[in-house]
């Protein structure tokens, strides 16, 4: 073997898309290793597109975490759809993540249908398959139904993961290597799992701990804005701005005596402090800002139009 081949090593970008909360972001955490998109049992947790980089003896693999698909309502619905449409544009390979515990919905149509047209590799996971009722009989079904409608040649890959219990990630690392392909240079240094810019990702852990304990009472009504960062030689000291919609909605945020405040910068101090490799100190303030998910200009703030 010369030399030029030894330095040879496989390297791919990969789309994850899907409906939302499949488990595309507890995959992606799952395959880099570390935790890179927010993980939420709420939907449409992942408001941007994340960047998480896997990079081995084998060689790198570029995930694009993308918002899952959904019926939009206002600026940052549609912002949200239009990113997961355009980050699944440019991959080498289209990873198609399907709730397998849940018969087949009208965005899982919508995504093979547009793998029926690709020419991109493409890639159908059956994720959740750790639960009682897999649908994989109705997935398939479908998947004949769309390629015989629309006269399609296209062939795709099937796997089966089970994101929470770690089953199949191994395999699905393994099979992406092998459609990657070959070159010299890596896509991003080797020494970093994310591109992810720092505001948001800051953002993206405190909004977690909010949802994680809300539930479903206001998580998709809650705005998360990075205002400053003040960085001492030990220590950074946050300010964040809790954005809510409603007046009844901030006693909530804040909770009895400043409770809920309290245990999120409990949660989310320590965790942002191992992510930075520095002390960090949080400053949480809650705003009534009415339709802030409808406000360009603030959404550009956030980062979200910004993405586009």
């Amino acid at each position: 073997m010369t030399e030029n081949q030894n330095n040879q090593k496989r390297c791919a970008i990969v789309g994850i898309v899907g409906r939302t909360n499949s488990g595309k972001s507890t995959l992606l955490n799952q395959m880099v290793g570390e935790k890179i998109s927010i993980v939420s049992p709420v939907v449409q947790t992942t408001r941007n597109t994340v960047r998480g980089i896997l990079t081995d003896k084998r060689g790198q693999l570029v995930f694009l975490d993308t918002p899952g698909l959904h019926k939009s309502e206002g600026n940052l619905g549609t912002l949200m759809n239009r990113m997961a449409r355009n980050a699944s544009a440019g991959v080498d390979i289209l990873m198609i993540v399907f709730d397998g515990s849940k018969k087949p919905h009208l965005e899982d149509d919508g995504w093979m249908h547009r793998a029926a047209k690709t020419d991109q590799q493409v890639l159908f996971v059956m994720n959740k398959s750790d639960k009682a009722h897999f649908y994989r009989d109705e997935f398939l079904e479908l998947w004949n139904k769309i390629k015989e409608e629309t006269n399609s040649s296209a062939e795709v890959k099937w796997m089966e993961t089970s994101a929470v219990k770690r089953g199949g990630s191994d395999d699905l690392v393994e099979h992406l290597y092998s459609l990657a392909l070959l070159t010299e240079e890596y896509l991003f240094p080797e020494d970093i799992i994310t591109d992810y810019p720092r505001k948001l990702a800051i953002a993206d852990v405190i909004r977690e701990k909010f949802i994680k304990k809300l539930r479903e009472e206001l998580p998709h009504e809650l705005g998360i804005f990075i205002d400053d960062i003040t960085e001492l030689p030990n220590e950074w000291n946050i300010s964040v701005i809790v954005y809510v919609n409603r007046p009844s909605q901030k006693g909530i945020v804040i909770g009895p005596g400043g409770q809920m405040l309290k245990m999120v910068k409990q949660k989310a101090e320590p965790e942002l402090s191992e992510i930075f490799e520095t002390q960090v100190k949080l400053d949480l303030w809650v705003k009534v800002e009415k339709n802030w998910f409808k406000n360009f200009r603030l959404l550009q703030q956030m980062g979200y139009a910004g993405k586009l």
